[in-house]
């Protein structure tokens, strides 16, 4: 029986409280304070890291920072930040306890972070003062679902009974009056049979039916009509996953606004978690959301956003991302020049999101490829770029993994 534990945090006033317990052992619990300064430190390293706007940085500027210039442009500079996070969030004696509990089947650690923490990669996460061993080598990291979600009435899809199926594959949609190039335009970039997303697709339909139905994986790419009744429609006949692949707008940052989080579909204005919890649409077991902070419900003290929705409709495992993905061409544009024309990580995570969905634990085989990326990048391959393996979080309820 694998072990599980439990790493929480709160913001009480200026202070942020810490504990990691073994979950059935509880004399097996270490607490601790994340101490203002430390916090403060952490966070900025972070943000400089991330591809998000910083003061009076442009959307391109701050790609350009991240890809080419912040910690996350070489493998030395993002040890040295998971190393600094690792120290500063998580204390010695709870780093302890986690080599402690190594064992395999490799141990389940659930995160509830605090609002302040919520876009911590606390998979990335270094031991301090050692040779780099990360917290996902360590165990297989996931968020756990905010307590006032996991506890309310909802009805789970299940994966067993549904694991054959069709899966929902919502694929870089269309929105109205957004040229290709603009804001809201292609994640994607223009729709080929040659790319290495349509193959991985074509290869998929060619094993197995998806929704919607299609005869060529091209059409599944920018489609015009992928709106929020085509979507329930769909979510009706009972596929056996969801994949979305497009842009997410995050909540504004106001305490109660979680529900401001929404997806963006061929539709003139965007799909809102509040949207989706009040028509109670039917999620299946699993859902994977690759978009622009997917993954932010912990920001908010009701945390009520796009994850929470899936899951209150019925997912138990939720994929998300905890920042936004640079496009292929924005990677492209800033990487180094020892970087090939061809590279893709943007569609690297994509189809490996998209194989862990099928494992019998989709959670963490999600960690066992960001365990992979993270050992080609320590070796030397800038394309496995922490910025798109970092950036995936599972939330997991009523058991999954």
């Amino acid at each position: 029986m694998a072990v599980t534990l439990v790493l929480r945090f709160a913001d009480v006033g200026i202070a942020t409280y810490a504990s990691l317990r073994v979950v059935g052992q509880p004399s097996k619990t270490v607490t601790w304070v994340v101490e203002e300064a430390d916090l403060v430190v952490a966070l900025d390293e972070l943000a400089g890291a991330l591809p998000d706007p910083r003061g009076s940085e442009t959307r391109r500027d701050a790609v350009d920072r991240a890809i080419a210039n912040g910690p996350f442009a070489t493998p030395s500079t993002e040890l040295a930040l998971a190393r600094s996070l690792g120290g500063r969030l998580i204390s010695d004696a709870a780093w302890q306890l986690l080599v402690d509990c190594v064992s395999s089947p490799r141990p389940a650690l659930f995160v509830s972070p605090s609002a302040r923490m919520a876009r911590v990669p606390w998979a990335l996460l270094a031991m301090p003062n050692d040779d780099g061993h990360r917290l996902m080598e360590l165990v297989d990291v996931l968020m756990a679902a905010p307590p006032n979600i996991a506890n309310s009435p909802r009805t789970a899809a299940g994966w067993d009974g549904r694991r054959d199926g069709p899966p929902l594959l919502v694929l870089d949609p269309r929105v109205p009056g957004q040229r290709p190039d603009s804001a809201l335009g292609s994640v994607l970039g223009r729709p080929s049979p040659d790319t290495p997303l349509a193959r991985h697709f074509a290869e998929l339909l060619a094993r197995r039916p998806v929704m919607p139905d299609v005869s060529t994986a091209v059409e599944l790419f920018r489609r015009s009509d992928a709106d929020r009744d085509w979507l329930a429609l769909l979510l009706e006949q009972g596929p056996s996953r969801l994949l979305f692949v497009g842009h997410a707008t995050a909540a504004d940052g106001d305490v109660g606004h979680a529900d401001r989080a929404a997806l963006h579909l061929a539709d003139a204005r965007p799909l809102a978690a509040a949207d989706l919890m009040t028509a109670k649409l039917p999620m299946p077991a699993r859902v994977a959301l690759l978009a622009c902070a997917s993954g932010g419900d912990y920001q908010f003290d009701e945390a009520t956003g796009l994850v929470a929705a899936m899951i209150l409709g019925g997912a138990q495992l939720v994929t998300a991302t905890l920042w936004s993905l640079p496009t292929a061409a924005g990677y492209r544009q800033f990487a180094p020049e020892t970087v090939g024309p061809e590279a893709d990580p943007m569609a690297d995570a994509i189809i490996a999101v998209d194989h862990a969905h099928t494992e019998p634990d989709a959670g963490c085989a999600v960690n066992r490829w960001q365990r992979e990326r993270m050992r080609q990048w320590r070796g030397g391959d800038l394309v496995a770029s922490p910025l798109y393996w970092a950036a995936l979080v599972s939330y997991a309820v009523d058991g999954a993994r």
